[in-house]
């Protein structure tokens, strides 16, 4: 399967790169100038309040989206309806828009928390590096669903996803991250 907006890429088992190891993302654009995605299960011991202090009564956890400018905020929801210049990634579910607007919503009570996700910088690839990655067998490719990206149990993600996927990893998906710690 090929890469495309809306669809996820699953870090194989023996990818050690800390910032992809065991990992689910999301993929948002992928064009020829490069490829975009936020990693969707690595929840940061932060909430959107204290990266955006005036929104204190959103209390959203944060996720980390991958290592690139992590100074910056990005979001993924289900309110396409209301939140204007949202790009949508597949049936019900978007990327972005207006973040103004969406503060506002937040204020005033008209969204609720679990229709969002918010991430901390975002990964992403130059031009035919995803391809070059998926060639070395980086990467598994599959079809995205909002449950998968809003998942309540991060944790499971990565196992859930490739043992799906990959029958053959199925034993490989259960053994612990560092085995020496186990």
């Amino acid at each position: 399967m090929h890469p495309k907006s809306g669809r996820l890429l699953i870090s194989d088992p023996f990818l050690m790169d800390p910032n992809f190891k065991r990992t689910v993302i999301l993929l948002c654009e992928h064009e020829r100038e490069g490829t975009l995605g936020f990693v969707l299960n690595k929840p940061l011991d932060l909430t959107l309040a204290d990266a955006v202090p005036e929104l204190d009564n959103f209390i959203g956890t944060l996720y980390y989206g991958g290592p690139v400018q992590t100074d910056t905020l990005h979001f993924i929801h289900t309110r396409g309806d209301l939140i204007e210049d949202s790009v949508e990634l597949m049936d019900g579910l978007f990327w972005g828009g207006n973040f103004e607007l969406l503060k506002i919503l937040i204020e005033t009570d008209q969204i609720e928390e679990e229709d969002f996700r918010f991430f901390m910088g975002y990964s992403g690839w130059g031009p035919g590096q995803l391809r070059d990655e998926i060639d070395s067998k980086s990467w598994l490719v599959t079809e995205a669903n909002q449950e998968h990206v809003f998942i309540e149990d991060t944790y499971e993600l990565w196992r859930s996803v490739i043992q799906t996927e990959r029958s053959d990893y199925a034993a490989i998906s259960n053994f612990p991250e560092n085995p020496s710690l186990n």
